[in-house]
């Protein structure tokens, strides 16, 4: 697969990632951990369908006796699948995403201190100018944030943290560097599912979730996790873990826009600022690398 269509999914991804903030506002009854169970819960089904379909029962006679590497994967896949949604249920859309945009600079840092990896100075000054913008929106919003709001901030600091030990992990596992051989790493997926939704089952116990609720849930399990997911485990073979989690700011924006659209929540004049210097980052960052490979 070529750079370019590699970075086209991957924006595919970001923009079927976002829609979950807007659905969420659409629930009829479902709240808190429900929330988190019945999309795990239904990203779990999607995941064991496609992965049976690929691997056949011999995913599930493999998939206990994984290596470590796959379920620290998977233990990481389900801090970001938990934590997403319940922060989603204690702030508002655009803080969740503002506060997860530092994915980047960590996922940077850890690629640096742990893979040895040279990062080009264009995407230095790219994280560098889209770290700015977030920094200007989240010192807006915590300025505006009750207590709720702030705790569901912190709640959504898990996200980028589990996502960049994730992709730095993805990323030495998917260029063979473990036991000189490249590990198959999309059963973790279904492992974090499962362990997100066997650990929210309790706390979602009894079941409130209407009719209604359950088929945006379903459509959130398949569509804006469970593909997605998938793809990006497989486009780590492809992209730089910065680059991914650079171009995975996208979500913000996209998010962002979504829950201004559907669901009434208008960013003010400070978020599409910040918003502006992070699509010009991004876009900035990508020209930059084309027009390098172009020269080449």
């Amino acid at each position: 697969m070529s750079h370019v269509r590699a970075v086209s999914l991957m924006v595919l991804v970001t923009l079927l990632w976002s829609t979950a903030g807007v659905v969420s506002r659409h629930f009829e009854v479902a709240q808190g951990f429900e929330v988190t169970f019945w999309r795990s819960a239904f990203t779990a089904l999607a995941l064991s369908a496609a992965l049976t379909g690929l691997h056949g029962v011999a995913l599930w006679r493999g998939l206990w006796r994984s290596p470590r590497v796959v379920w620290l994967s998977g233990a990481c896949w389900a801090v970001m699948f938990t934590a997403f949604m319940l922060a989603l249920t204690m702030t508002r859309v655009a803080n969740v995403l503002v506060t997860m945009a530092i994915g980047p600079l960590v996922t940077a840092l850890f690629a640096r201190l742990f893979l040895h990896h040279r990062l080009p100075a264009r995407t230095w000054l790219a994280i560098a100018v889209a770290g700015a913008g977030i920094a200007w929106m989240f010192g807006h919003e915590v300025q505006a944030a009750d207590a709720r709001s702030l705790l569901g901030m912190a709640v959504a600091l898990a996200v980028p943290l589990a996502a960049a030990i994730n992709f730095t992990v993805l990323q030495h596992i998917s260029h063979g560097e473990v036991a000189g051989e490249s590990q198959d790493m999309l059963p973790a997926v279904l492992i974090g599912a499962l362990i997100s939704a066997l650990f929210t089952l309790p706390l979602a116990w009894p079941p409130q979730a209407s009719a209604h609720d359950l088929m945006l849930l379903a459509g959130l399990g398949v569509f804006q996790l469970a593909l997605p997911c998938l793809l990006v485990v497989g486009l780590t073979r492809i992209l730089p873990a910065p680059e991914i989690a650079l171009l995975g700011l996208l979500e913000v924006v996209f998010g962002v826009l979504w829950a201004w659209i559907g669901a009434g929540e208008a960013p003010g004049p400070t978020a599409l600022a910040g918003g502006a210097l992070v699509l010009g980052a991004l876009v900035g960052n990508e020209l930059v690398a084309m027009r390098g490979r172009w020269t080449l």
